[in-house]
């Protein structure tokens, strides 16, 4: 089997790589090819993963022949190209346009609508597409499905992601992800599933306290722009169970939370909107990332030795047999060696853990969210392999 990864040296893409190649595969992948349009992150890439299966294919993906190029042949494409880069639908068309199986990570609900309006049209062709398939969204979708499965009426599905950094602190800003994504995150408006219908929410509102085991403890979260509450209420198998709010809440470590909203206010949030600095036109993204790469550079030697922890929290009420039910599940991500040479272990994993569980079984052409595609039980059992803990819990009122 042939991947053609998208994106593959970057900070995602390395990590589906890593992950594709490793003892872990239960898909017979016979080469990875890695498009990039960094020669220099690609062949650092295959030098240090020094697997012969690798195959480098330069990329600029505004080329819309060199990137028909880079999936002729491929049994799958995985989109890694950061979304708000704004080559979304373009790589998902090209994938159509090949009759190439497609994955991406999603995010932030941009174009998901978009993709999966397009359903039709790609089960016509005889294609498959599954969008957001990292961890959130992604890992968070196939959760929420666990959770709807185990109630026969749904009142509300509430979906939680945090972090949380242990050692000393840092005093230097690290992003937990593209720099852009979290601006979003605090600064643009949330599309949320409440009251049987999506609305409109202000950033950073819906403020929650949740009790998390250590080290979390006591964590404040708020809506966040995501995909998981513009597809889950609507999935077949949720939607008829009667769904009436579907919500998805942030909660970073407390002192970069404070760091990012200081940037929002400061007018950061407005990422691509240019200024005009001495007669020179600059987007204040370009100009925060290139600060946080020197700042990071300039003080690499004062960089603590912090681990990161990570939660993701589904909780669904509802009835089962006619009774009040609630249930729970837990994905936790606690530091292990394994996740060493990853930027983000738990996003890039999850892709390659969706893109062999499609190659593996039978495909359903159309374009679909993870909770209408994967199945709970082998989903759960690839998580449980990359020693994420799944703890699932069941509350009957008596």
């Amino acid at each position: 089997m042939l991947i053609s990864l998208i994106g593959g040296a970057g900070l995602m893409g390395a990590g589906i790589v890593r992950d594709l190649l490793s003892e872990r595969a239960i898909a017979p992948i016979s080469r990875v090819r890695v498009c990039d349009n960094s020669h220099e992150r690609m062949e650092r890439l295959a030098a240090e993963l020094s697997d012969s299966r690798i195959e480098l294919f330069g990329l600029d993906v505004a080329d819309q022949s060199r990137l028909a190029a880079a999936l002729a042949g491929a049994d799958l494409c995985i989109n890694a190209v950061p979304t708000l880069a704004g080559f979304q639908m373009q790589i998902f068309e090209a994938a159509l346009a090949a009759r190439v199986s497609y994955i991406d990570l999603g995010g932030l609900g941009t174009f998901t609508v978009k993709q999966i309006a397009e359903h039709a049209r790609f089960e016509t062709a005889g294609v498959t597409a599954v969008v957001g398939v990292g961890a959130d969204p992604g890992m968070s979708n196939v959760i929420c499905r666990a959770v709807a499965d185990e109630l026969d009426e749904i009142d509300r599905i509430n979906l939680y992601w945090a972090s949380e950094l242990t050692g000393p602190e840092n005093p230097i800003l690290m992003p937990p992800y593209s720099v852009s994504t979290v601006l979003a995150e605090y600064a643009h408006p949330s599309t949320q599933f409440l009251d049987g219908r999506h609305v409109t929410c202000e950033p950073m509102g819906g403020r929650e306290i949740l009790e998390l085991p250590a080290p979390w403890g006591r964590c404040e979260f708020m809506y966040s722009p995501h995909s998981e509450q513009l597809t889950v209420p609507l999935a077949p198998g949720i939607k008829e169970k009667g769904i009436q709010e579907f919500t998805w809440k942030l909660h970073l470590p407390r002192r970069e939370h404070e760091a990012w909203v200081g940037l929002v206010k400061a007018g950061f949030g407005d990422f691509d909107d240019p200024v005009t600095v001495n007669a020179v036109s600059v987007k204040p993204i370009d100009v925060l990332n290139s600060m946080i790469n020197r700042n990071i550079e300039r003080n690499a030697h004062r960089l603590p030795d912090q681990q990161s922890h990570e939660i993701h929290v589904a909780i669904g009420c509802g009835r089962k047999n006619g009774k009040p039910y609630t249930a729970r599940y837990e994905v936790i991500v606690r530091p292990d060696p394994m996740y060493a040479p990853y930027v983000d272990a738990c996003t890039s994993m999850n892709a390659s853990i969706a893109a062999q569980l499609l190659l593996t079984s039978p495909r359903k052409p159309g374009v679909y969210a993870p909770e209408a595609y994967f199945d709970i039980a082998p989903y759960m059992l690839e998580l449980e392999k990359r020693k994420f803990q799944i703890r699932k819990e069941i509350a009957v009122p008596s």
